[in-house]
């Protein structure tokens, strides 16, 4: 399975997350027909290198945006300043809907990488987690 975003989002999302670095970045990603078009940039309330928590406020404002803007919320993406784009324990066990891409951006080498996954859990025991590729669109 496959993710589609467009390559400005790619690029906002690099940028958000060396723009907070140490502090996680956090934000929603959007759009229709299967393709990220949108990057909404959120509030990090936790202000940490190591977790992320979007403000309800904004969050509500966000959800509100996409669908004034036509657009379907699809993602949601956080950095990993120090760590590889992997899922840590606390992001499996706070991610857990399973029609969202969930893309974490490691700025631990010179090159920021990406990696998106969906995750689905059974039970607290039982979570299956599948990486995504990901195919950038100009």
């Amino acid at each position: 399975m496959a993710t589609e975003l467009l390559k400005h989002v790619k690029d906002e999302m690099i940028e958000h997350a060396k723009a907070l670095n140490p502090v996680e970045s956090c934000g929603y990603l959007a759009g229709k027909d299967g393709c990220i078009t949108v990057l909404y940039k959120m509030t990090n309330i936790d202000n940490s290198p190591e977790h992320f928590s979007f403000d309800p406020k904004e969050q509500f404002a966000v959800v509100k945006q996409a669908r004034n803007d036509g657009l379907q919320l699809m993602g949601v993406y956080h950095s990993h300043p120090e760590s590889p784009a992997r899922l840590s324990a606390e992001d499996l066990r706070l991610l857990n809907d399973p029609n969202m891409v969930y893309i974490i951006v490691s700025l631990m080498n010179n090159e920021p990488t990406l990696k998106a996954f969906k995750i689905k859990k059974e039970s607290e025991a039982e979570i299956n987690v599948e990486a995504l590729d990901i195919h950038i669109k100009s």
